[in-house]
């Protein structure tokens, strides 16, 4: 029996080339038992003519779907679905309605819903200025190097660190590489046995919380500070004491006693960009060691120092061992990434990696080489540059639009960053700004989320430069003055 060409159909929006979508139309046909074993397929002649194709394409489909013995070459009779083909379930999900009969909220009480962050917006690509945090400009992105350390982790050669459970282990090529580049870059010394890998900053400092804090476990936190920690913190039941930082950062002597862990953004504060200086560092190093607490540094932006070279960590003061360092790789490559790693004494990396292993076992594999392939390489260096470059004439013609148009910077920051701390008339509510700007194509990130709930102010927020072309700017600042004069704002 043969199957017929106009079995087979082209849907608009595939997210691939032709070439896999036909193996997809084909996989799926055998999956779902629509096609049998030894049916004879379409001629690639017949099935380029009917979809529109070369029949090249065709011929390259029907060769990959061979090798995964989805069909079989017959010659000149043509191909003909595999006697071995995977086959479909045996059994199928009934589609029938279903009544819902355990009452979540009241067994589990939102306890991690009530603490979780407003989604951003999915289509933020779609939008013609996106000024939000955290994401990646595609156009920077050195997609053939990328691809390329991605192929090469695939190897024979890596096969074991492709295949292999690590079980607690991290690649070795890549924790040597941070041990002997990366760190030192930030005046950190550490051995491979005191780094461990993670699943981004926020897995980080989740792992590092979940270590040190448990239900009423006093900590201090920077206020305002990044939200997914007070998040974390609120979901583990720690006593949160917000301490005010000031145009310096985190200010020691405001630290409250008798606190378990003091968490800090001391290089590139969250959000005001603000950079604690050495001597507030050694202070707050001299009341950890004093007062017997731990410091969880959460150093995020390191690498985007384009004004002047970035002060090294705060983790590079410590002789004690009391400060717990976080790094990201997510913010320097792209976001969906998720690699981090931290950085601490032996005792405490010991019972990090007990928890991770118990959770996720390690990040995997092929994402572990495929980044040391990347730094090794120096295609990380390369795209560092490249990034600091674009970020610096985007953070000019930022400043510039900015100060024609009369709006307030609140934290400018002295190394670099990629984005700016803003501040409206108290008169003005950002999370209202931020919803009218988003119907005429702009994105802005309210402040309030930043700052203690019991008194945060309305009128912050957030302009990042990551993800909007440099010639955008100043039209969509131009916007925001625009909408922030008609929220009852006069310029000056």
């Amino acid at each position: 029996m043969s199957i017929p060409a106009e079995a087979f159909f082209l849907t608009a929006g595939f997210n691939g080339t032709l070439q896999q979508e036909i193996q997809q139309m084909v996989a799926e046909g055998i999956l779902r038992g629509r096609f049998r074993a030894a049916e004879k397929m379409p001629s690639s002649r017949g099935l380029a003519r009917h979809l529109g194709v070369s029949r090249i394409t065709v011929t390259l489909a029907y060769t990959e779907l061979v090798s995964g013995d989805y069909l079989t070459s017959r010659g000149r009779s043509g191909y003909f679905i595999s006697d071995t083909a995977p086959r479909p379930p045996e059994f199928k999900p009934v589609d029938a309605p279903r009544r819902e009969g355990v009452d979540w909220a009241a067994l589990i009480g939102g306890r991690f819903t009530r603490h979780a962050l407003p989604a951003k917006p999915e289509d933020w690509r779609s939008y013609p200025f996106p000024f939000i945090y955290g994401q990646a400009d595609a156009a920077l992105f050195d997609h053939q190097n990328w691809r390329q350390c991605a192929l090469r982790a695939l190897g024979r050669r890596d096969f074991e660190v492709l295949t292999d459970d690590f079980y607690e282990r991290d690649d070795p090529m890549l924790v040597e590489y941070i041990v002997r580049n990366i760190l030192p870059r930030r005046g950190i010394a550490a051995r491979p046995e005191e780094v461990l890998l993670t699943m981004g900053a926020q897995n980080a400092l989740w792992i590092a919380a979940e270590v040190l804090t448990g239900q009423g476990t006093r900590v201090a936190v920077e206020n305002p500070c990044y939200p997914g920690l007070r998040a974390i913190l609120g979901q583990l039941g720690a006593t949160i004491l917000p301490v005010s930082v000031d145009e310096e950062g985190l200010p020691p002597e405001a630290v409250p006693e008798g606190v378990r862990a003091v968490f800090t953004t001391a290089s590139h504060h969250c959000p005001t960009n603000a950079t604690m200086p050495i001597k507030r560092r050694a202070a707050l190093l001299e009341r950890a060691v004093a007062e017997d607490f731990l410091i969880i540094e959460d150093d995020y932006e390191f690498e985007m120092s384009f004004l002047k070279p970035a002060a090294p960590a705060l983790k590079s003061l410590d002789r004690e061992g009391r400060v717990i360092y976080a790094g990201s790789f997510s913010k320097s490559l792209f976001p969906g990434l998720r690699l981090g790693y931290l950085v601490a004494s032996q005792g405490f990396i010991r019972e990090a990696r007990a928890l991770r292993a118990a959770m996720l076992r390690h990040p995997p594999g092929h994402i572990q080489r495929t980044v040391a392939y990347f730094l090794s390489l120096g295609h990380y260096d390369a795209l560092i540059n490249r990034l600091n470059q674009a970020y610096k004439r985007r953070r000019t013609v930022m400043d510039e639009a900015i100060a024609a148009e009369g709006l307030e910077i609140a934290g400018r920051g002295a190394f670099g960053g990629s984005s700016f701390w803003m501040r409206g008339p108290e008169s003005v509510d950002t999370d209202r700004l931020a919803a009218d700007l988003r119907t005429k194509g702009v994105l802005i990130e309210p402040g309030r989320l930043f700052f203690d709930p019991s008194t945060a102010p309305g009128n912050y927020y957030r302009l990042a430069y990551s993800s909007i072309a440099q010639t955008r700017i100043p039209e969509g600042i131009a916007l925001i003055a625009a909408a922030m004069r008609a929220s009852g704002h006069k310029r000056p």
